[in-house]
C-alpha cells in the first residue's frame, strides 16, 4: 500500500477481523481469495454472509466464495481500475456519493470527479466483459449500504498498475464514506505470517522501524544516537533491484533469512543466475531450499515454534510468541544475528527479545506504549503511543493520517504483458488451501493430499488444444518453460490459465512476468503471456 503512505499507513487493514461478523453490512472483495490464501477470515466471511451480511466477489476466476456471495463480477484479468471507476462513475452519477465526507474529509475530489466521467457504464463493460446491470446493481448496493468493509489482497497489488489499483479501492471507499468507523474501511489481508510484523520492524528499504523516513534528518539523527552508529540516508534496493544489481556485479554478497525467491520470485532464471554472480552468499534456513543450494554458507534456523518475540498480524495486533521447545540448532535466529554483530564489531549483548521489542517501541511513537506485559492477554492494535492508551481497534476516526484524504485520478493500464500469436494464452498465479502459504515441498503431510501442480485451463481452450484432466503440457513464456499437468475447469475464463508456484517440478516463476509496478517493485504475477502445448 506504499502508494497511499501518507494517507493509511503500512498496508495495514485499516478495521479488526472481528467487525466481519460483528459490524459490517457489506463486504465487498476485489483481488482475494480469502478462504484459500487466508481461511481463518474466510471463514469469517462465510459466516458473516450466511447470517444476511452482503457480499460481493470481484474475481476472473470463480473462487469459492463465488458461492456465498450475491453478487459475482467476473472481470477480465488487469481490468480492476476501469471497473472500480465505473462503479464510482455510476455512484457520482446517481447523485449517491458521500457529499459530507467529500466534503468534510476529503481533497481532489473534482479531479476524480472528471477522471471517472469517462468510465461509462457502456465503455468499461467493453473493457472489463461485465454486464451493464450487474455494474449499477452493485454500485448502488455499496453507495446505500452504511457499513461496508472493502477487502482486497494480491489480486490487487501483483499488477504493474497494483499500486493505482489500491489507490483505487481507497478512492471508492472514500467517495461513500466508508472509512472510519466500525464495520467500513480498506482492509487489505496481509500475506505470510508476520509479513506486517517484518514491515513494522523496518524491514523496508526506505524507512526505520513504525515507517519512520530514513531520509529525514531528524529520524536518522534519532536512531544513531540510539544506536550509536553513522547510518545511511538513502533509500535502500528492493528485492528485485537487488537481484538485478545482483545480475550486474554491483551487489556482491545477500544474507537469506527465510526466504526462497528462486521458487517464488517471478522470472526465476533471472533470480538464478543473480545467485550464481554472487561473491558470497548466505542462507539461513530449515531447509536446504532451491535458494540455500546456491550459498557459499548455510546457517540452521529455528522455526516460529522454536523462538520467543511477537507476532503482528493483518489487523495491526501485535501478539506474544512464546517458544514451545527449545531451539534444534541450540539458538534462536535472533541470537544468530546478534553473533554476527559482535563478530563484525558491533557489540550488542540482549538476553531477551523483550530487550529488542522494548528498544523498537522506545524509538518508535505509534508502539511507544506497547509492552510484554500489555499484550499479553489478546495483543495490542498499534497505534498505541502511550502506556495508558488502550490500542487503536480501527484508523482514521475524525481524520486522516495526513489530514484530508487525497483522492487519486486513475487511468486504466494495460498488463505489461498480453497475449500475442506466439503466446496466444494469459496466465495467472495464486495460493491454494492445502499449501496454506507454504512454498516448500518439505512436507509429506502437505504432499499426500496435493502432489502436484495441476494448471487450470478452460474447457473451450482444451478442446482446441485436444487435452484433458492429467494430461501433461509444456507452458512457455518468453522467459522460460515448465511441464505441468491439466485439469480442465470452467473455474478459469477462456483464454486464460491458473497455477499456483509451490511445486519444485512445476516452478511457476520459471515464466511469470518480470514487469514491475514502477512505484513498489512488486512483480507483475497475475499476468503473463504464455503458448501451451500438450505432451
Amino acid at each position: 500500500m506504499a502508494g497511499l503512505a501518507t494517507t493509511f499507513g503500512s498496508g495495514a487493514m485499516t478495521n479488526p477481523i472481528n467487525e466481519i461478523t460483528d459490524e459490517a453490512e457489506l463486504m465487498f472483495l476485489i483481488g482475494t481469495n480469502t478462504t484459500e490464501a487466508h481461511p481463518v477470515i474466510g471463514y469469517k466471511m462465510r459466516q458473516a454472509a450466511r447470517n444476511g451480511c452482503k457480499l460481493v466477489v470481484c474475481d476472473p476466476r470463480h473462487i469459492d466464495l463465488v458461492d456465498e456471495a450475491d453478487y459475482w463480477i467476473r472481470h477480465n484479468p488487469g481490468t480492476d481500475i476501469p471497473l472500480l471507476n465505473g462503479l464510482m462513475h455510476i455512484i457520482i452519477k446517481e447523485g449517491l456519493e458521500n457529499k459530507a465526507f467529500i466534503e468534510e474529509r476529503t481533497e481532489n475530489y473534482e479531479a476524480l470527479k472528471a477522471t471517472v466521467a469517462k468510465y461509462t457504464p457502456e465503455y468499461v463493460s467493453s473493457l472489463t466483459g461485465v454486464d451493464e446491470e450487474l455494474l449499477y446493481e452493485v454500485a448502488k448496493l455499496i453507495a446505500t449500504t452504511d457499513k461496508a468493509m472493502l477487502f482486497y489482497t494480491l489480486g490487487i497489488t501483483e499488477h504493474v498498475c497494483g499500486t493505482h489499483n489500491v489507490m483505487s479501492c481507497a478512492n471508492l471507499q472514500m467517495l461513500t464514506g466508508h472509512l472510519g468507523r466500525p464495520g467500513t474501511g480498506v482492509n487489505p489481508i496481509r500475506g505470510q505470517n508476520n509479513v506486517q510484523g517484518a514491515c513494522d520492524m523496518g524491514a523496508l528499504p526506505n524507512v526505520y522501524p513504525a515507517y519512520q523516513n530514513v531520509t529525514l534528518p531528524e529520524v536518522q539523527a534519532k536512531f544513531e544516537k540510539a544506536w550509536n552508529v553513522k547510518l545511511p540516508n538513502k533509500v535502500g534496493l528492493k528485492i528485485p533491484e537487488m537481484f538485478e544489481k545482483a545480475n550486474e556485479g554491483e551487489v556482491k554478497a545477500m544474507y537469506i533469512l527465510g526466504e526462497n525467491p528462486v521458487l517464488t520470485d517471478p522470472n526465476s532464471n533471472h533470480i538464478r543466475s543473480g545467485l550464481a554472480n554472487l561473491e558470497f552468499l548466505v542462507v539461513q534456513e530449515l531447509f536446504l531450499t532451491e535458494t540455500a543450494e546456491y550459498a557459499d554458507v548455510v546457517l540452521p534456523a529455528a522455526s516460529f515454534a522454536e523462538c520467543d518475540g511477537t507476532f503482528t498480524n493483518t489487523e495491526r495486533r501485535i501478539q506474544r510468541c512464546r517458544k514451545a521447545i527449545e531451539p534444534i540448532p541450540g539458538q534462536a535466529n535472533w541470537q544468530t544475528i546478534c553473533m554476527m554483530f559482535n563478530k563484525m564489531g558491533y557489540p550488542v549483548n540482549y538476553s531477551h527479545p523483550e530487550e529488542i521489542f522494548n528498544e523498537m517501541a522506545s524509538l518508535s511513537p505509534s508502539m511507544a506504549g506497547v509492552t510484554y506485559e500489555k499484550m499479553a492477554a489478546k495483543g495490542i492494535q498499534w497505534p498505541c503511543p502511550t502506556i495508558d492508551h488502550p490500542g487503536t481497534p480501527y484508523l482514521h476516526a475524525g481524520k486522516f493520517t495526513r489530514g484530508l484524504g487525497a483522492f487519486q485520478a486513475i487511468e486504466h493500464q494495460a498488463p505489461g504483458e498480453t497475449p500475442d500469436s506466439e503466446y496466444p494464452y494469459l496466465l495467472s498465479t495464486g495460493r491454494i488451501l492445502q499449501h496454506y502459504n507454504v512454498t516448500t515441498p518439505y512436507s509429506s503431510g502437505i504432499a499426500s493430499i496435493w502432489d502436484r501442480e495441476w494448471a487450470e485451463v478452460n474447457p473451450h481452450d482444451a478442446a482446441v488444444l485436444n487435452i484433458r484432466t492429467g494430461d501433461k503440457v509444456k507452458v512457455a513464456s518468453r522467459r522460460g518453460e515448465l511441464t505441468t499437468s491439466v485439469k480442465v475447469t470452467d473455474r478459469v475464463l477462456p483464454g486464460v490459465i491458473w497455477m499456483s508456484f509451490h511445486y519444485t517440478e512445476s516452478p511457476t516463476n520459471a515464466v511469470t512476468s518480470d514487469v514491475l509496478d514502477p512505484i513498489t517493485g512488486t512483480g507483475e504475477y497475475k499476468a503473463c503471456a504464455v503458448s501451451i502445448v500438450k505432451l
